[in-house]
């Protein structure tokens, strides 16, 4: 049976993904968990210091990018000790 691009052969012919396709993974789940998280607590935040309208949309785009691309970089990381 032909193997898909991008893919290797696990013991027993089962395929499964590649290293790189892990860590990926693993970059995209902390990415979108640290993001939501950083919309709820920028969010918060910014209401919290007054702010109101486009400074606030502003403020919680800041702390979600920085909430995702931080989490993100810890999954990526958990997820290479794991290959």
């Amino acid at each position: 049976m032909p193997v898909p691009a991008g893919y290797q052969v696990v013991g027993g012919g089962q395929q499964g993904p590649t290293c790189f396709q892990k860590l990926k993974m693993g970059f995209m789940m902390g990415a979108m968990i640290g993001g939501a998280t950083g919309v709820l607590l920028g969010g918060f935040g910014a209401w919290r210091m007054g702010l109101r309208g486009r400074e606030m949309f502003s403020q919680i785009g800041k702390v979600a990018a920085q909430s995702g691309g931080s989490f993100g970089v810890f999954m990526t990381v958990a997820q290479g000790l794991r290959c």
